[in-house]
């Protein structure tokens, strides 16, 4: 366990953090901003899982593994965004949301 911090505590951070990263993604129109926001809902779901694992089976590293995961997935996912990101800007000059969306056709 961790001396002076409750495991309310550490949810409660963690659930204020992924719901900042919702608002972020459902409400931002820049791509940047959208892909921030994705990135702080995963980190804030590898922190969950270290303190549960944490509290519940400390003598385990599943928490620790399963973050490890998302991390990686979170970097592999940064990468192909930020490609699909430049080459949007390439042809619309422009990052916005609405830019995207007159791609489609």
């Amino acid at each position: 366990m961790i001396e002076g911090v409750s495991i309310q505590v550490i949810l409660t951070f963690t659930t204020v953090l992924f719901f900042i990263g919702l608002y972020g993604f459902l409400t931002r129109t820049h791509l940047i901003g959208i892909l921030i926001s994705l990135e702080l809902m995963l980190n804030s779901e590898a922190i969950n899982f270290v303190a549960v694992n944490k509290y519940l089976h400390p003598e385990f590293l599943q928490g620790a593994v399963f973050s490890l995961f998302i991390l990686a997935l979170a970097a592999a996912e940064t990468a192909l965004a930020l490609a699909i990101i430049l080459q949007v800007y390439r042809r619309t000059g422009s990052v916005d949301v609405k830019e995207v969306k007159e791609l489609k056709y």
